[in-house]
C-alpha cells in the first residue's frame, strides 16, 4: 500500500468512497452525493492550501485523508479541521491509523499546531451511525473540546456533534 498526494484524477474513485458515507450513513450530513465536478473542484481547493491523501493499493484507491480550515480568519492558521474515509470493506484493520498519521506529519511540516474533528454522535447507537469514529479518535489521541446536542438532522433523527482536538506541535 502507498500514500500519495491526490490528484484531480482520483476524484471519480474518492466520490465512490464517499458515496455510501452520504447514502447510508449519519457519519456525514451532507444529504446528496456531490457531482463529479463538484468533488474535483474540492480536492483542487484542498490543495491549494493543504495536503490531500489518498491509500493506494495494487492501483485502487482503498481511502482518503484531508484537511481543511478550521476557520478562515489568520489567527486560526495553525489550526485544521480533518477528515478521513475509508472504502468500508477495507475499515479496521490500521489503515484509518496510517493515513491519519501520514496527514498528521504532512500537517506538522506545514507548521500546523491543531488538528480537530468534527463527530457525529448519538447516545444510542442505531442503523446509521455507531460510536466508532468517537473511539478511533480517541484512540489517536484526540480529547473531546465540546459537544452539541441534536444540532444535525439525517434520515428523520437528530444527532450531535463532537468537537474533538489534537495538539501536534508546540504552542509558543
Amino acid at each position: 500500500m502507498t500514500i500519495r498526494l491526490a490528484t484531480v484524477d482520483d476524484a471519480e474513485e474518492l466520490l465512490k468512497i464517499y458515496g455510501p458515507y452520504v447514502k447510508d450513513t449519519a457519519i456525514t450530513f451532507e444529504y446528496d452525493v456531490p457531482t463529479l465536478e463538484e468533488f474535483r473542484n474540492r480536492i483542487i481547493k484542498t490543495l491549494s492550501r493543504y495536503p490531500y491523501l489518498v491509500a493506494e493499493e495494487n492501483g485502487k484507491l482503498i481511502g482518503y485523508a484531508y484537511a481543511g480550515p478550521f476557520k478562515e480568519r489568520a489567527a486560526y492558521q495553525w489550526a485544521v479541521e480533518t477528515s478521513l474515509y475509508l472504502d468500508r470493506s477495507y475499515r479496521g484493520n490500521g489503515l484509518g491509523r496510517i493515513l491519519h498519521d501520514a496527514l498528521c506529519d504532512a500537517l506538522r511540516k506545514q507548521g500546523i499546531l491543531n488538528m480537530n474533528a468534527c463527530v457525529t454522535y448519538t447516545s444510542k447507537e442505531d442503523e446509521y451511525l455507531t460510536h466508532a469514529s468517537l473511539k478511533f479518535h480517541k484512540r489517536l489521541g484526540y480529547t473531546i473540546a465540546a459537544h452539541f446536542h441534536k444540532c444535525g438532522k439525517k434520515f428523520d433523527r437528530w444527532y450531535d456533534i463532537i468537537w474533538m482536538e489534537k495538539h501536534i506541535g508546540e504552542h509558543k
